[in-house]
Order: C-alpha cells, then sequence, then structure tokens
C-alpha cells in the first residue's frame, strides 16, 4: 500500500481522534476548512456529552455554523477520519458542505459508499464532492488499536 503525505486538514482531524481515543470515546476526529482556513474541529464525544448525536462531523458542522454565523456551509470541506453514518452524512447535505474528505472507510456503519449511501438517495438535497483515503492507514490504525485494547 502506498502512502501518500496527509494534508495538514487531516492531520488535525487525525489529531482530534486521538484526544476522543484519550478521552475513552471512538477515535474519530473532524475538520471543518473554509477558504484554506480551519473554522472549526472537533472529536467524538458521545459518552462524555451524554449525547447520541455528538459524533465528531455533528460537533464540527455545530461549531462551524456557529462561527460563521449561519446554518449553510457552503464552500467549506469537512476532513472526518472514518466514514461518516446515516446521520452525520444526513448532516453534511443539509449544511451543504461542499467536499467531503474521509480516511478510513467503515463497512459496518458507513453511510456514504456502504449501507444507506446516502448521497446515492435521490431524496438527498444536496450532495458533496467525496474523496477518501488520505490518512487511511494512520485512522484505521487509531481505531483498531482502541478497540483492540477493550476486548
Amino acid at each position: 500500500m502506498t502512502r501518500w503525505p496527509i494534508p495538514l486538514s487531516m492531520q488535525q482531524a487525525l489529531e482530534q481522534a486521538r484526544l476522543a481515543a484519550a478521552a475513552g470515546e471512538v477515535p474519530v476526529g473532524a475538520v471543518v476548512v473554509k477558504d484554506g482556513e480551519v473554522i472549526a474541529m472537533a472529536h467524538n464525544s458521545p459518552r462524555t456529552l451524554h449525547d447520541p448525536t455528538a459524533h465528531a462531523e455533528l460537533l464540527a458542522i455545530r461549531r462551524a455554523a456557529q462561527a460563521l454565523g449561519q446554518e449553510r456551509l457552503e464552500g467549506c470541506d469537512l476532513h472526518v477520519t472514518l466514514e461518516p453514518c446515516a446521520m452525520c452524512a444526513g448532516a453534511i447535505s443539509h449544511a451543504r458542505i461542499a467536499r467531503l474528505y474521509y480516511a478510513a472507510s467503515d463497512p459496518k456503519g458507513g453511510a456514504v459508499e456502504h449501507g444507506a449511501r446516502v448521497f446515492d438517495q435521490p431524496q438527498c438535497l444536496h450532495r458533496p464532492e467525496v474523496y477518501s483515503g488520505m490518512g487511511e492507514w494512520e485512522a484505521a490504525e487509531l481505531l483498531r488499536g482502541f478497540f483492540a485494547a477493550r476486548r
């Protein structure tokens, strides 16, 4: 497997995933970028916040919307370490994220290239450009290590 240089924004998402793991959360991190500038970042926090919707993507989208003072994140890119689930893919569509970059695929819970394939549904309101695989090895290693330590 060829490992390419990881863009800074995905490196930041991986750092957020490490923070999640350190807090006992599933290691997923997300970063929202607009015009080359990071405007929000977050990591999974459902256990910490006692909120089943506190996925990294949703928290980052909420923070970006607050930072921009609007609910639509047109022109924004989302970098996340794991393929988004159906809930997060729906939020990405509603937020009008322009481009989604995710590191590792998630055959079990992902909903972009697996499962529900939310962006392929005719009911999907907005379809971002999707790019996968940047930082895949690093993100997958974080996840494997996290779950191996819990078995």
